[in-house]
């Protein structure tokens, strides 16, 4: 790969195979990322997994709109992180297509940067929720019909059900009976989907980062200031609730999202707490009252939503999210959909926070 990536995929960058080193970066479940280096500078290099970005030059564009729009409000003073611009090949082209051999695309490398996977104290998630609310205020004049669904019904769980539910009726793996206590738990939660249904119809469709794990906000290594949000892969319009859920999925737990010790899954409520805080202390004077109505469901929604998607991967040969071992997504579903029930059980003292952020 690396011998490839520096023969024929560099070229198209202009950027030398001699004396360039290539390195696997960060730990991705669905693109492949490398950093790469040569003596007139460093840049990130991606292969885009074309089985899950079936339209990859949607991707790339809306990723460029985006970039494009967030750096002409850094230059008038109204975004003050960083932007991860893409890069154009020598052609002028936002990717090169290489066929059976990969659409590839490359970004800005910000220097310093340094991502993290749990979240250690209040003052991280805060800082992050921030950060997160700040790109999604900076966007707010973006038009969100401008962007392409790169993954049509990405954040749609009754979609999601019947993908499981699919997934276990074929079992062709003769994986259902070792989670059947899962997939019949999931098939369960109907007053969840109730809900659902009921407020996402007067929610205002946004422009939406749409994976905002705590991995994705860079911090400054030499002072752990926030740097920048990554990956907007997965940018397009849905609704504000899915990314505030996703930073409680992620930022919560004292646990990886991977992590079998399931004793210590749950959701820390101080961290939640600065989560509302620092989002919606951007935020809290654009969202709509059902919008943040919706942000107590976003939460619940996502864990389990995540949880749905890892569980439906497992029972179908683990074709969608890269695993490193036997039963690694099937450790994930269990994992999230332990701090979904965290949720619930802590709904009366989590939900008070919604009150607490003017």
């Amino acid at each position: 790969m690396i011998d490839f990536i520096r023969q024929s995929v560099l070229p198209h960058f202009n950027i030398p195979a001699v004396g360039t080193s290539v390195s696997f970066l960060g730990n991705g479940h669905i693109n492949d990322t490398f950093l790469v280096r040569w003596n007139m500078g460093e840049l990130v290099l991606q292969k885009i997994n074309t089985n899950v970005f079936k339209t990859p030059h949607a991707l790339v564009s809306n990723s460029h709109k985006i970039a494009v729009h967030l750096a002409q409000k850094s230059i008038n003073d109204e975004y003050q992180l960083s932007v991860a611009e893409p890069l154009l090949t020598q052609d002028k082209r936002l990717a090169v297509d290489l066929g059976e051999h990969g659409f590839w695309r490359a970004i800005k490398y910000l220097a310093h940067s340094h991502s993290i996977e749990v979240v250690r104290c209040e003052e991280e998630a805060f800082a992050a929720a921030k950060a997160f609310g700040h790109f999604s205020f900076a966007l707010r004049d973006l038009d969100a019909t401008e962007l392409e669904d790169v993954i049509p019904q990405f954040h749609h769980l009754p979609n999601r059900i019947i993908q499981l539910q699919q997934a276990a009726e074929h079992d062709k793996l003769q994986r259902l009976e070792a989670c059947r206590p899962w997939v019949e738990w999931v098939f369960s939660q109907q007053s969840l989907m109730q809900e659902l249904a009921e407020l996402s119809p007067r929610l205002p469709l946004r422009t939406c980062h749409n994976d905002t794990k705590i991995n994705n906000m860079l911090y400054d290594k030499r002072d752990m200031s926030c740097l920048a949000i990554i990956d907007l892969d997965t940018c397009m319009k849905g609704h504000l609730m899915y990314d505030f859920g996703d930073m409680v999925r992620t930022f919560t737990s004292p646990e990886e999202e991977d992590s079998t010790v399931l004793d210590n899954v749950h959701v820390r409520e101080p961290i939640f707490a600065a989560i509302c805080h620092g989002y919606l202390s951007e935020l809290d004077s654009v969202l709509s009252e059902d919008e943040k109505l919706s942000l107590w469901l976003g939460a619940r929604v996502i864990c389990l939503m995540i949880g749905v998607r890892f569980l439906t991967d497992h029972l179908n040969g683990d074709a969608y999210f890269h695993i490193h071992h036997e039963n690694h997504n099937l450790e994930r579903a269990a994992n999230q959909f332990t701090l979904y029930k965290s949720l619930l059980a802590q709904e009366s003292v989590l939900t008070r926070y919604f009150n607490l952020v003017h």
